[in-house]
């Protein structure tokens, strides 16, 4: 299974965790491989999740990555 698929099949499982706001795919920085990438509010220590609310590192073979964007709000037109 491809990332996209992956993707695909576990979004909304992943958009259901604490502190989640977006799922998507891209390349590994290092390996260039592709990955799913889960996009959080803030970096959480695993520690400190419940265990229900802890990314997966790998979902069907694919690479999970954590991505720290911050708080994501609509821009306002001009």
């Amino acid at each position: 299974m491809d990332a996209r698929q992956a993707r695909h099949l576990h979004e909304d499982q992943l958009m259901r965790l604490a502190n989640v706001t977006g799922v998507g795919v891209g390349k590994d920085e290092r390996s260039g491989a592709d990955v799913i990438i889960v996009f959080v509010t803030r970096r959480v220590p695993r520690d400190r999740l419940r265990d229900e609310d802890v990314v997966p590192d790998v979902l069907e073979g694919v690479p999970v990555r954590v991505l720290a964007i911050g708080d994501v709000g609509a821009q306002g037109g001009s």
